[in-house]
């Protein structure tokens, strides 16, 4: 039997670029008939993503879902990253069959009208998290041992010696305990990459048991305040819920070590950044490193990037080009078991 054509609408931006998607698809499908319609949007560069509106059921988006009502007229499957796609946005659809989302989380698909049409949604978990693990250690990296410091000092013709007083010094990391909050694909590999330094790693996680191979490790879990006493450095990565919002709060910072570190490539949401300015004020934290914040992005008065303890970072700490190449491979997969009668291996529900 003859196949279908397929109408594919990829809409991408400067970072996951269309023609990743469709190289894999090809590559992935080389025996169908694949009909690509692509559109760029100018993001990161130009255009700013909304992270959220009360009148539209999605967040973290970019443009109005009536921008791409004509893109999605003909289209049987639509990958995107950004596009807000709602109710009256699938009814301009009415041969979509499939959404894939190149994201960790479908936010800006309003999941309720793609169920009651029928339309399968597929997305990337974990698509970048080898990327925010490493940005995390080199984050800590960073902030521990002076490196933006020192280099702003040379920078500027001082050469900066002040940085070899011990006084100013940072420790290694061997000597640190670490506590982990969150402990899924980023959490995880967060552990691993710091093990062979030496640190020792305590996890808070309800949600998560440790392997045996973990445990042997010398991984342990703990109560989340029990995370902040004994940690020297507390690095976050929970998703966003109710639960987890401003859960690294005052009270909490205040039970940390003096001298401690803070280290955010998660979302701003979970951390008390008043509590935080404070606390790197009176000296109790000895610095932080910050990749995301709380408004996002912060105003450019905001007294905590002024302070010279903290290392800080644009939410970049996921911007690799494998996690783009990475997130295109894992949309050709699912969709190519999807066109073969298979589950997908990363459905949404």
């Amino acid at each position: 039997m003859t196949q279908q054509p397929l109408t594919i609408g990829i809409i991408g931006d400067g970072f996951m670029q269309p023609a990743f998607f469709e190289t894999a698809l090809k590559a992935r499908l080389p025996d169908r008939d694949l009909r690509f319609r692509q559109m760029e949007l100018d993001w990161p560069l130009r255009l700013k993503s909304t992270k959220h509106d009360p009148t539209l059921p999605v967040g973290e988006f970019v443009g109005r879902p009536e921008e791409y009502f004509g893109f999605l007229s003909d289209l049987d499957i639509l990958i995107t990253h950004l596009a807000p796609i709602t109710g009256p946005s699938l009814d301009h659809a009415p041969n979509l069959r499939l959404i894939a989302v190149s994201r960790g989380g479908p936010v800006n698909i309003e999941m309720a009208a793609a169920r009651e049409r029928g339309i399968t949604v597929v997305n990337t978990p974990g698509r970048n998290a080898s990327a925010v693990a490493e940005f995390t250690v080199a984050s800590l990296l960073a902030e521990t041992r002076n490196l933006i410091r020192g280099h702003l000092a040379v920078a500027s013709g001082t050469f900066g010696r002040e940085f070899y007083h011990y006084g100013n010094t940072g420790p290694e990391l061997c000597e640190l305990t670490v506590g982990i909050i969150g402990y899924g694909d980023i959490g995880t590999r967060v552990a691993r990459l710091l093990r062979p330094f030496g640190c020792e790693i305590l996890i808070y996680d309800p949600f998560k048991e440790l392997t045996e191979e973990e445990k042997a490790a010398g991984f342990r879990k703990a109560e989340l305040d029990d995370v902040m006493r004994q940690a020297d450095v507390v690095t976050l990565h929970p998703r966003v819920t109710p639960q987890t919002k401003g859960m690294i709060s005052r009270e909490r910072i205040a039970m940390m070590k003096p001298g401690g570190y803070i280290v955010n490539t998660t979302r701003g949401q979970v951390l008390d950044y008043s509590a935080l300015y404070d606390a790197l004020v009176s000296g109790h934290l000895k610095g932080a490193a910050l990749d995301t914040f709380d408004p996002e992005p912060p105003p450019p008065d905001w007294p905590l990037l002024k302070l010279p303890n903290v290392t800080l970072s644009p939410h970049i700490a996921g911007a690799s080009r494998y996690s783009a190449t990475k997130a295109a491979a894992m949309i050709a997969e699912d969709i190519a078991l999807i066109l073969g009668g298979k589950a997908p291996l990363y459905p949404c529900t």
